[in-house]
């Protein structure tokens, strides 16, 4: 999939989850919608597109995408 697509669909849900009024579970709430509902192909693009620099990806974003990323190097 278009890596600006993925950018802006992640940017899309962190903008959603922005108006949780404690960061943390904000962040964590983008990571685990992106857990449930994305497939694993698209998860990983995104994580590379972040060590690649994450061009595009708005701060809420970029967080949630390192979390995922934490999580999925937990999980291996």
């Amino acid at each position: 999939m278009n890596i600006e697509h993925l950018s802006q669909m992640v940017n899309d849900i962190a903008n959603y989850f922005a108006a949780e009024p404690d960061h943390a579970t904000g962040v964590a709430s983008v990571a685990d919608h992106l857990r449930k509902f994305w497939d694993p192909s698209m998860r990983k693009q995104i994580i590379e597109h972040l060590h690649a620099g994450g061009e595009g990806l708005e701060p809420l974003a970029r967080e949630a995408v390192q979390k995922l990323a934490s999580l999925s190097t937990a999980a291996a």
